[in-house]
């Protein structure tokens, strides 16, 4: 074996040992790249007002995050946690309570809606009534411990967002020392590295931003939405828009509709209507009237792949992987459009 084949095997084999000392916690080191990449141009315009004192500048940068990102998020984390253990509780100690809940429903549901269930093939109630407040039921079941454990890894949390703060510090003051270091290593000429690079950057910054403000909007206004109609749990189902509101075309409709739903089968027809009308015609269309504003069309992904890479991101990574799974399919995309274009860089 030649000394140039053996030592390439010895930094293969290097490298891969410090990634699997590193794999509790690759969620920490993603989320501090990310963050870098998305405001490295604050660190920038600080380091320049701060006459290039980076490591000052670093630190102010992580501290801004701080304030705006991660005390916001535990706040709202905090008032989710207590208000999901509320409605768990509640339902959990009548057994019987979904299966209740379902009969009520499906008991004063109009003559037009049976007939529909009928030619649908769903003619049979009481079973379309079993199945669904078993499945929920078992939803829960799979969810609530959870929910209910995320109090007594408290530590564990902690140290990985210390974690993730200390690194995303150095990924904001040697960022460029460390890309420096990537060129070096990398076998790609300079201008494929510059293009993927740039690529790169510009796709995951439109893709985070876009996905995760147009989120916040539409949760945002569906909470508003369920405040105003006097819904309880009002932080926990803003939270769950959010996140579902990552998956295009119908994600915050997984929540807002049945409550819709609930609200005209149970006669109370004014706010079945209003919520109906209210998720169609102010929720719904956020998507379509915000997105082209925040993401252009040269970096807006495929609806199919951010759905697909959404759903595969959180069978693969848990609760975080309605971003990590974007984010990956975002740097696939980036790294094959740099690979058809390769004659052109």
């Amino acid at each position: 074996m030649q000394e140039g084949n053996a030592f390439l095997i010895l930094v293969g084999l290097a490298t891969l040992a410090f990634a699997w000392v590193l794999m509790p916690f690759l969620g920490a080191v993603f989320w501090a790249v990310i963050i870098a990449i998305m405001f490295y141009p604050l660190f920038e315009t600080l380091t320049r007002r701060l006459k290039g004192h980076s490591s000052v500048a670093s630190l102010v940068t992580v501290l801004i995050v701080v304030l705006i990102v991660v005390l916001p998020l535990l706040l709202i984390a905090i008032a989710m946690i207590q208000e999901a253990t509320s409605v768990l509780t509640t339902i959990q100690t009548d057994d019987t309570a979904l299966q209740g809940l379902f009969n009520r429903v499906f008991a004063m549901l109009p003559n037009w809606m049976t007939s529909l269930l009928g030619w649908l093939g769903f003619s049979d109630l009481s079973a379309v009534q079993t199945s669904i407040a078993e499945a929920v039921s078992g939803w829960i079941g799979v969810i609530a411990p959870q929910v209910l454990s995320i109090g007594q890894s408290t530590v564990g949390f902690f140290v990985s967002l210390f974690a993730m703060l200390y690194l995303t510090f150095f990924f904001f003051r040697d960022g460029e020392r460390l890309i420096g270091y990537i060129k070096k290593a990398s076998p790609l000429r300079p201008g494929m590295q510059n293009a993927l690079l740039a690529r790169f950057t510009l796709v995951v910054r439109a893709t985070v931003k876009g996905d995760i403000l147009i989120a916040m909007l539409q949760g945002g206004l569906g909470g508003l939405g369920f405040w105003v109609l006097g819904i309880r749990a009002t932080i926990l189902w803003t939270v769950l828009m959010c996140f579902l509101s990552l998956l295009p075309m119908f994600g915050a409709a997984l929540v807002w509709l049945p409550f819709a739903i609930y609200f005209l089968a149970t006669g109370a027809i004014w706010e079945g209507a209003a919520l109906l009308i209210y998720g169609l015609l102010v929720i719904g269309l956020v998507d379509n009237f915000v997105r082209p504003l925040l993401v252009s069309q040269a970096t807006k992904m495929p609806e199919f792949v951010v759905l697909i890479s959404t759903l595969g991101g959180v069978a693969t990574f848990g609760l975080q992987g309605f971003i990590t799974g974007p984010v990956i399919a975002a740097m696939f995309i980036a790294v094959w459009a740099t690979f058809i274009g390769r004659d052109e860089v």
